[in-house]
Order: structure tokens, then sequence, then C-alpha cells
């Protein structure tokens, strides 16, 4: 069992410096937030996926919980994206891999996720979606990397696995896989 794993313990400080506004409870034209486009997209895909919660983000765990979440709350998250990573490997460590999506990212169709999921056929296998050759999320690992993902310190995430063992290349069909929300003028793209 692939297993699918949503990071939304950033602290999102390209949208909003100050940090009053949390960009993952922003809401699209739906009127849905885009942490929860993100995670339902997941959980269609992986139903049984987590999301990676920093402490006391109450709004955030709401949202994430009615996508279909369950929510592994980490307190080291100040250290950065690896270390949430870390976390949520440890916390599942019995899967067969991991599929890991990004909250900010609400454009990836469930298909998608599931391709990527599917390519991981063998215990050393990366695969990651990719758009007009451009390396985009998600990214899935086989059970192989699960020693390295759990050791993952700071804010690089996986990078520099992903730049020994180059993954495997699973065509997405838009560019939904390349498109976050760092700040609040990539919410006007939302429309696209």
């Amino acid at each position: 069992m692939i297993q699918g794993i949503l990071l939304a313990a950033g602290y999102g400080r390209r949208f909003d410096p100050g940090g009053r506004h949390n960009k993952l409870l922003a809401t699209l034209p739906d009127g849905r937030s885009v942490a929860w486009h993100a995670a339902r997209a997941l959980c269609v895909a992986l139903p049984g996926s987590v999301a990676v919660v920093r402490p006391q983000q109450d709004a955030l765990a709401e949202v994430l919980r009615d996508a279909g979440c369950r929510l592994l709350v980490c307190r080291e998250a100040e250290q950065g994206m690896g270390r949430a990573l870390a976390h949520a490997v440890a916390a599942c460590g019995e899967a067969d891999g991991w599929l890991v999506a990004l909250a900010d990212m609400p454009w990836i169709a469930p298909a998608t996720l599931t391709a990527v999921a599917q390519a991981i056929a063998q215990p050393e296998d990366i695969a990651a979606a990719f758009f007009g050759g451009r390396r985009g999320h998600p990214v899935a690992f086989g059970r192989r990397h699960g020693s390295a993902l759990a050791a993952l310190q700071g804010d690089s995430g996986a990078r520099t696995l992903l730049s020994q063992h180059p993954p495997h290349e699973v065509a997405a069909p838009d560019d939904g896989v390349l498109r976050d929300i760092d700040r609040p003028d990539d919410l006007l793209r939302a429309g696209r």
C-alpha cells in the first residue's frame, strides 16, 4: 500500500510575512479552501491519507479532516518541510511507499495522484509528476527510501534524495502539478 502524505505544516511567509493569514485557508472560487482541495484530491486517490500540521492549527485541522485526512501533528515543524515529511514517514512506516503532496497545490487531479502512486512498482522506485518537461508534485517514494526520508531535516524536503535518484517521469495532463499558492496573486490564477 502506498501511503498518501499531505504536507500542511509550513508557515506560508511569502503569502503573509506577518503570519496573520494562513494561505491554506484562503478560498478558491467555489468557496472551498486551498487545503481542502489538495486534501480531498489526495484522499480520493489514496483513501486513508494523512496530513501533517503544526500544533495549534485547529481551523486547518478541521478543514483537512473534513476533506478525509487523518491528522499528524508535528511539534518540530518549525525545523522545515524535511522534518514534517520525516515525521509522517516515521508515523506511517508500515507502508510499501509514500506519495507526498503539498497542501498549497489545489489543482492536482486525483487521477494524477493515482498515476504517480501506481508508478512505484519496486521498493527502490521514485516517481514524480511532470508537465512540459518540468518536475512537479506529487512525488512518490518506494519503501527502500523510508530510512532516508525519516532522517530528513531542514526546509529542502527530499531534494537531495531526488538529485541522487532521478524519479520516473509520470506525464500529467495539465499544469496543476506545477502550480502552487505562494503569494496572494497566485489565488487570482484559480480560474485558469
